[in-house]
């Protein structure tokens, strides 16, 4: 395990306050903060991929075609 050591100047310190859950520590605070921030990320990668792909007419045309041969074949 690696230990990362950072000044946190006076706006950073109410942060953490503000961010920290009742008996949280400020490791647990800004080790949660960490992973809440890389899953926000994974996220808007999502979305923005989503967004372009959701705008390109020949994957829309694609997918278009695929749900018409795979709605033929539902059992009900």
């Amino acid at each position: 395990m690696t230990t990362v050591t950072f000044r946190a100047d006076e706006q950073l310190q109410r942060l953490l306050v503000e961010l920290a859950r009742p008996g949280e520590t400020r490791t647990d605070t800004i080790r949660r903060a960490l992973q809440e921030a890389s899953s926000f990320e994974r996220r808007e990668r999502m979305r923005l991929e989503a967004l372009a792909l959701s705008c390109d007419e020949v994957d829309r045309a694609e997918s278009r075609a695929v749900l018409d041969d795979v709605e033929g074949a539902r059992a009900w």
